[in-house]
């Protein structure tokens, strides 16, 4: 897809974070700089807690905090550019070297920290108020308390680091051995050697006969990975379930809704207006199996494009098609957005050895970020380049604030993405002449409902019931199978055929050490996006200045404060949930009419 007359890079530029790339001596530099400041800390911490009512106790604590919020911005930004090393190439292994010692150093950081938040747990109460009340630390007093509250819960700060030690090689080590087990996947299609992300993107193709066979091969080699998956899920399984029950924790659920500030009850509130929704999801699901000619859809079907307008659309238009539909709300998200794309920010090109799936990461020290996907001009893939830049545009707009207030949970992460893809879909359906075209985009519409409510639905069912079975001992392949064709068949109300059963070795989410339960906070960004982009066509361009005010906010308060501040809006109850659901039955009606 690359020639000589693109107008934007496919290829992202690196040089500009660390030059050298995978031999880069000013990444090298770097993470020596931060051993010795994490260690710098240690001292600070030790020296400190040797005294916790000494008077010079406030003015040592706001030092330490301002040396942790520098660490944390430079360890992100090393950690970031490696894992674009790693991703660009799967098989590069110096990328892979200096990802074990990022990992080393990460522990290191986590240990200390742990020191840190146990220093906070030991001030009186009058004291704390006093020193989070003024000065710099005010300005990270939600997040500081927060560490505080949440190091009652935890082990002694010895044992803490010691887990994060022994997790290095062991927890971490069992994440980073699936990136192996997919690097070492081949998939055979029409005389070609494929990669897991070259081969993804055949699964939508727009013949079902090739679709047919692009989905037997995807299955067949994920079956031939599936034991070394298997064993790889049950020990990242197995770690979190001893940590939690040296905790003391009961619930696999109760760390995912603390990293991503929730309640359960607004996690419940959520799934129930989603399973009193559903319904209109089956009309649509049974409809186009009817318009596909065929008495059921297959998991391949679901995704497939209906008739002939799925066009391909060359990388530098579906460039100036996002950041022109951009414009439309945002002068400011659209200037950024043609920035990214035009100073090399985006990984797209379509060449094999690259990892599966999209993703943006952040720099915050360089004040930028990269984006990593494959490019084959799908509209999925104009899909998710918006998505990808909502996260950019996230990011760029907190990096003047401290290091901690940027610390922004995944579900409000994916609130701003996905509430950029709505603005791209939305402003494209409505422009739309071609009855074909507004067809295609309504259907692209739903089918992002689709995911959220029933796809994702299934990967939060296989994930709880996995650990449930998992607390008893090893869960088989055989087993993780059932467990996955089960959960499939409840999150899609029984309305498909054949099922996905190796879905859960394919899938890199349930391999991620850093977040468990990476599903159900793309639920809650898809609901709440909708709610607020409902907000914005309500209140016009206005509402733009407010978005970035709530943007802003996202790594300072709980999800429940933050809808409430900047909406109005309860999320443990019904209602929000209802009318968010309420927008896809819409379209489903639309689109009945449509094909009627």
């Amino acid at each position: 897809m690359t020639n000589q007359a693109q107008k934007y890079p496919q290829v992202w530029n690196l040089e500009s974070i660390y030059s050298g790339g995978s031999t880069s001596q000013a990444l090298s530099d770097e993470l020596k700089g931060l051993h010795t400041d994490v260690t710098k800390l240690e001292e600070l911490i030790h020296t400190a807690a040797g005294d916790a009512n000494n008077e010079a106790l406030e003015g040592q604590l706001t030092e330490m905090t301002e040396l942790l919020q520098s660490i944390l911005l430079r360890l992100r930004e090393a950690e970031s550019f490696i894992a674009c090393l790693m991703a660009q190439n799967m098989r590069d292994t110096a990328a892979s070297s200096w990802n074990g010692k990022a990992k080393t150093l990460s522990a290191k950081f986590l240990g200390v920290l742990t020191k840190y938040d146990d220093l906070l747990r030991k001030i009186d109460d009058e004291r704390w108020e006093r020193w989070i009340s003024k000065g710099a630390p005010s300005t990270v007093a939600f997040n500081l308390s927060e560490r505080r509250e949440q190091a009652k819960e935890k082990l002694a700060p010895e044992l803490e680091a010691l887990a994060g030690d022994l997790a290095v090689d062991g927890y971490h080590g069992w994440g980073d051995l699936y990136n192996v087990i997919v690097s070492r996947a081949k998939f055979n299609w029409q005389g070609e050697q494929l990669s897991a992300g070259q081969m993804y993107n055949k699964l939508s193709e727009a013949s079902r006969e090739e679709r047919t066979a692009a989905f037997a091969e995807w299955e067949r080699e994920w079956s031939e990975q599936a034991d070394l998956a298997a064993d790889t899920l049950n020990r990242i399984a197995g770690f979190r379930l001893k940590l939690y029950e040296k905790r003391g924790w009961t619930s696999p659920l109760k760390e995912p809704l603390q990293i991503n500030r929730m309640s359960e009850a607004t996690l419940d509130a959520m799934w129930s207006a989603i399973e009193e929704g559903k319904p209109a999801l089956v009309q649509y699901l049974e409809r186009k199996a009817k318009l596909l000619g065929v008495d059921q859809l297959d998991w391949h079907d679901v995704e497939a494009p209906l008739g002939a307008s799925a066009r391909i659309m060359p990388y530098d238009e579906a460039a100036d098609f996002i950041v022109e539909q951009f414009r439309s709300f945002s002068p400011d998200l659209a200037e950024f957005s043609e920035m990214a794309f035009r100073e090399g920010w985006i990984e797209a090109e379509d060449r094999s050895g690259k990892r599966p799936g999209g993703f943006c990461t952040s720099l915050p020290k360089s004040e930028q970020t990269r984006i990593f996907m494959t490019y084959s001009g799908t509209a999925s893939n104009v899909s998710t380049l918006a998505h990808e830049l909502g996260h950019a545009y996230h990011q760029h707009v907190m990096n003047d604030m401290p290091a901690l207030s940027q610390e922004y949970a995944m579900n409000v992460a994916e609130t701003a993405s996905t509430f950029a893809e709505l603005i791209v879909s939305d402003s494209a359906m409505r422009t739309a002449t071609d009855k074909e075209e507004k067809l295609a985009l309504l259907e692209s519409k739903i089918q992002n409902s689709v995911a959220f409510f029933m796809n994702i639905r299934a990967r939060f069912l296989f994930e709880t019931r996995f650990y449930e079975q998992r607390r008893d001992g090893m869960v088989t392949t055989e087993q993780l199978n059932e467990l996955m064709v089960e959960a499939q068949r409840e999150a899609y109300s029984g309305v498909l055929g054949e099922l996905h059963p190796h879905f859960w070795a394919a899938k890199l989410h349930f391999y991620l050490t850093d977040v468990p339960f990476y599903n159900f906070p793309y639920t809650f960004g898809y609901l709440f996006s909708a709610g607020i982009y409902a907000r914005a066509l309500k209140e016009g361009p206005a509402f733009a200045e407010k978005y970035v005010g709530l943007l802003r906010d996202t790594g300072s308060m709980t999800v429940e404060q933050l809808a409430e501040k900047h909406l109005g809006v309860k999320l443990d109850g019904p209602d929000f949930w209802r009318d968010a659901v309420a927008l896809t039955a819409e379209d489903v009606k639309l689109f009945l009419e449509m094909t009627e």
